[in-house]
């Protein structure tokens, strides 16, 4: 039985998994560019950001309908539970589905169908989490956010992700202020590509409670010492920065160090049809190439139920702490 983990930095759209994506080409009549689930894997092969996002929201023309959402994540559900995911909080981006012709409504409705039963059919708590794409105008997130508006019973918080550089976190300076002001939680991809004060940016300006990724405040020491003192949770995609290249090698992640520092980190798996694996995946691979102990891990996953949004669920992450405490490494 795997290590109890909540995973707290996912991409619903990066859990497509080839196969499913061919599927449901043929569902819905979409001619992908690739003979066979071979050719699609290898496509995953990325310089950088930008090359995995052309191929991201390239392959998302196969997501058409409410069944297709309700598919895609309950796939998702059944590979992280049974890599010991008890508790996960879903990124969405629903600006890519809006822009071609697929309604905020097919797509809250169409993953809920999953979402809404996902403890009984998977043993997984879940939330939602609408992401902004931060390379798209203010006044479209803004739209964005009104259009899910009659669907706030089902959405916990927002979140800002797609291309960081050049693109800082104070242009939704409204939108998260807005959000604040519905009572949504508030978290942003900082800190990846884009440089450490881009994290500052975030908690001062937008009022985040997770930084998404947040591997470059290792650069400045008076932001990590904030972090540690405010306690400000770190999303952390090891297999992620490595195939994007924001770290060389896995070996070279700062994942060791920041903990040391006293960071409260987790580890996640970002997009992980793309980028070769689950957050179990993950796990296993910082275990393996960091040497971390296993009372390390235990950390980690301490940190992960820590970080969740279960405020509203108090029993509940108590449950998964205690669980987390008695879990008897093989």
């Amino acid at each position: 039985m795997p290590l109890p983990i909540a995973e707290l930095h996912l991409h619903i759209e990066g859990t497509l998994e080839p196969e499913l994506a061919f599927e449901l080409a043929a569902r819905n009549g979409v001619a992908l560019p690739y003979a066979d689930t071979d050719a699609l894997r290898e496509a995953y092969r990325f310089a950088d950001l930008q090359s995995f996002l052309d191929l991201y929201y390239a392959l998302m023309a196969v997501l058409r309908t409410e069944r297709d959402f309700e598919d895609l994540a309950n796939a998702y559900l059944a590979r992280a539970a049974a890599q010991g995911v008890r508790h996960a909080e879903i990124f969405f981006d629903p600006q890519a589905h809006l822009a071609r012709g697929v309604g905020m409504e097919t797509v809250v409705e169409g993953l809920w169908r999953a979402l809404g039963s996902s403890v009984q059919n998977h043993g997984v708590s879940t939330r939602l989490i609408l992401c902004f794409l931060r390379d798209e105008s203010a006044e479209s997130a803004l739209a964005t956010l009104d259009a899910a508006t009659p669907y706030l019973d089902r959405i916990t918080g927002i979140g800002l992700d797609s291309a960081e550089v050049g693109h800082p976190p104070a242009k939704f300076r409204e939108v998260y202020g807005k959000a604040a002001a519905l009572g949504l939680r508030r978290v942003a991809h900082a800190g990846e590509e884009g440089p450490p004060e881009y994290i500052t940016e975030a908690l001062d300006v937008l009022g985040v409670e997770r930084i998404d990724h947040g591997l470059r405040c290792a650069e400045d020491p008076e932001l990590v010492e904030r972090l540690v003192r405010e306690r400000i949770p770190l999303t952390l995609c090891p297999l992620s920065n490595v195939r994007l290249r924001t770290v060389d090698t896995l070996a070279d992640h700062p994942l060791p160090a920041l903990l040391d520092a006293g960071l409260l980190c987790t580890v996640n798996s970002d997009d992980p049809a793309y980028f070769g694996g689950y957050a179990g995946d993950n796990l296993d691979a910082v275990r393996d190439t960091l040497g971390l102990s296993d009372e390390r891990l235990r950390e980690l996953a301490r940190n992960s139920f820590l970080a969740s949004f279960l405020e509203d669920d108090e029993e509940l992450r108590a449950r998964y702490l205690a669980e987390v405490e008695a879990y008897v490494f093989p």
